[in-house]
Formats: C-alpha cells, structure tokens, sequence
C-alpha cells in the first residue's frame, strides 16, 4: 500500500518554512535538502590561440554527455561562450583550462573566469590563473573557482577566457574533459 503526502510548505517544530512548492515541483528554500543543481561543460575541439592575446572561448562548448555524467536539476545554457544559470542562487563555477605550449615552453598559460551582473553591459575578472611550461611542447592546467551569488538569471552571467605568452593550443575534446567548466549551485541567494 502506497501513501501520498501534498504539502505547498514544510515547516520545521516552531513554524518556520524549510522549504515551498509553487505547484509545479520546484521548490524554494531548499539550502537544507543538498545540491539541487550541478552541470559540466567542455570545450569539444581545440582552440588556437594567439601569441599573449587574451581571448574569450566563444565556441565549441557542449554539455559533457559521457562517463556517466547526469545533470542535477536543470541545466546552464550557453550561447556564444556566455553562460546563463538556470535558476537563482550561489553558485560555484570552477573553470580548468588545458594548454598545449608551444615548441619554445611558454612562461605563462593561463584563463579567467568573468562575470556579469549586467548582461555583460559590463564585466569583472572574477578569477585569473597562470601556469607555466618550461619544457618544448608541454602540458599544463589551470583551475580557478569563484563563488557567484545569481540573484536574476536574465543578468547575471558568465564567460571564459584563455591566454598564452605565445601561439598555443587551448586543449579540447568531445569524449573527454580537456578544458571544461563545472557549476554547482550551493544554496539559495
């Protein structure tokens, strides 16, 4: 025998909403239930980029669809390289670049992570992380986190940029997370 429970708020003891319904199965309120969103996004092909010109990875994303990777909860979209939150909240982005140096190593290698509150009218560096690569053709990876709090999903947004002390390769593939980006919503705003 099989029991159904409707409620629009759950209230702890003394009357205080933990969390609500709007009817439609979301639900608000919800810092003391676990994450209620995760999502990954890769870079599927490879980036060239330019000799110490910072650039923003405005291609090539794709939500990560392999090594049984499931989103929680709805997912970002991207248009352009601009990310938009699917849902208010505090969200934490890490974001990992990988390099392909260039034949001569490179001193520096590194991405950033910018955001905007505006609709990118205007943006702010978030986070900015280098790497370097001493050896002829090296590898390295960055990774920045920032913790963003998305009060409107219609303004605040993301991107990503890349830059390398000389021509080098931003390092991308569709079977398999070279440069990706994660978003894990932490709670409520």
């Amino acid at each position: 025998m099989s029991s159904i429970i409707k409620v629009n708020t759950y209230q702890d003891a003394n009357g205080n909403a933990l969390f609500s319904s709007d009817g439609s199965g979301n639900l608000t309120g919800t810092n003391k239930l676990g994450i209620t969103h995760a999502d990954m996004w890769r870079l599927s092909s490879d980036k060239s980029l330019t000799a110490n010109v910072e650039s923003v990875v405005s291609a090539n994303w794709e939500q990560v669809d392999t090594a049984n990777f499931t989103p929680i909860g709805s997912s970002m979209t991207e248009s352009s390289g601009i990310f938009t939150f699917p849902t208010t909240g505090i969200w934490e982005i890490t974001y990992c670049a990988l390099f392909n140096g260039p034949s001569q190593g490179a001193t520096y290698a590194g991405g950033a992570t910018f955001i905007s509150t505006d609709n990118f009218s205007t943006e702010t560096r978030a986070t900015e992380i280098y790497s370097s690569m001493y050896h002829p053709s090296a590898w390295t990876q960055t990774v920045a986190k920032h913790i963003f709090d998305v009060t409107n999903t219609s303004t605040h947004k993301c991107k990503f940029y890349a830059v390398c002390e000389f021509n080098s390769t931003l390092s991308g593939n569709t079977s398999k997370n070279r440069t990706s980006v994660t978003f894990i919503r932490l709670g409520d705003t």
